[in-house]
């Protein structure tokens, strides 16, 4: 009995030693007012390493493949209809619409009911994100009676502004862009000859793909904050303050945002669409849901020219997938 007590101690004397050893104890009374000085030389020391020199040439990229991705897909719209519900978000695009029931309209009308088309625009395709215009990276945070004193702009812009690259009033406002200057513009307004919609197509999908791989590079360097529970982009090291998430509008909070690391697909988003195939009826069915296809928007517009997409999209797309029994 008095060997096993001895041991016991020697045990819990040695583990006492080394937990105390490897251990820190921060004490309670901190004087902050200390540290401020110190936190803030930190963050404007931080400030000097901005921007990064070797990621200029991508924002300066990604602007350029932004403005040619606007000009193809308008370009595209003029010859390939688009359709939007009139009372959701869903995008179709082919004459007419799908019969899928995944309407869900307004808070007061049924779910799951058939879309009310009406025809559709760029913003449909090429979903806005719009982020606050920073003065720097590092400013202060934005209050929320400060969300006026901070103007709107594009996400994607802004996160190229603060890469370094040059920001003029057509990347701010895409309808300033000269259309008729872009890859689609032909002389005379002939009507667009198959070849031609194809080299539109493929352009659009190269810019599309490296308008991404450029975005995620720069979030790689830049860091960005997008909301957990609503749409809301913040271009910056910490969220703003503003209180817009419509969310939790009602609660006690007030309208105030969850922040966490924004991904790609939240400053472009890819706004996935049905896609028709051409094993599948003309008009899509609710009873086939399961068996039709997906893919991005700006992809099902490519497609159809013509174009072949890259595999990455084929299990989405459900190229060589079976199509809906015909009910009896």
């Amino acid at each position: 009995m008095a060997l096993r007590k001895k041991l016991w101690e020697n045990l819990v004397e040695e583990f006492s030693k080394t937990y105390f050893m490897h251990s820190r104890f921060y004490s309670s009374r901190v004087d902050f007012k200390k540290l401020r000085p110190m936190i803030l030389k930190r963050i404007q020391n931080r400030a000097k390493d901005y921007p990064v020199k070797g990621m200029v040439p991508v924002a300066r990229e990604v602007l350029e493949k932004r403005k040619l991705l606007i000009q193809g897909v308008s370009t595209l719209m003029e010859v390939f209809p688009v359709l939007a519900c009139k009372f959701c978000p869903e995008v179709y695009i082919g004459e007419k619409g799908h019969l899928i029931q995944t309407c869900y309209g307004y808070k007061r009308c049924g779910r799951k009911r058939v879309h009310e088309w009406i025809p559709g625009g760029l913003n449909d395709i090429l979903v806005p994100v719009e982020t606050f215009r920073l003065d720097n990276m590092f400013q202060d945070v934005i209050e929320h009676d400060q969300r006026f004193d901070f103007d709107r702009v594009p996400a994607v812009v802004e996160l190229c502004r603060q890469a370094g690259a040059n920001i003029d009033d057509e990347n701010l406002h895409p309808g300033m862009l000269d259309l008729d200057g872009g890859i689609g513009h032909i002389d005379g307004g002939e009507p667009f000859s198959p070849s031609h919609l194809m080299y539109i197509a493929k352009e659009i999908l190269d810019a599309w793909e490296k308008l991404r791989s450029g975005v995620q590079r720069l979030l790689l360097v830049y860091p960005s904050k997008v909301c957990k529970h609503c749409s809301e982009v913040h271009i910056g090291p910490s969220g703003h303050k503003a209180r817009l998430c419509g969310v939790f509008k009602f609660e006690s909070w007030h309208g105030k945002h969850f922040w966490k690391k924004a991904e790609v697909d939240d400053l472009v988003p890819p706004k996935i669409v049905w896609r028709r195939r051409p094993q599948d009826p003309l008009v899509l069915v609710n009873e086939g849901r399961d068996f039709y296809g997906h893919a991005p928007a700006v992809v099902d517009l490519c497609t159809k020219t013509g174009i072949i997409v890259p595999t990455k999209y084929s299990c989405m797309m459900k190229i060589q997938g079976l199509s809906a029994p015909v009910s009896r």
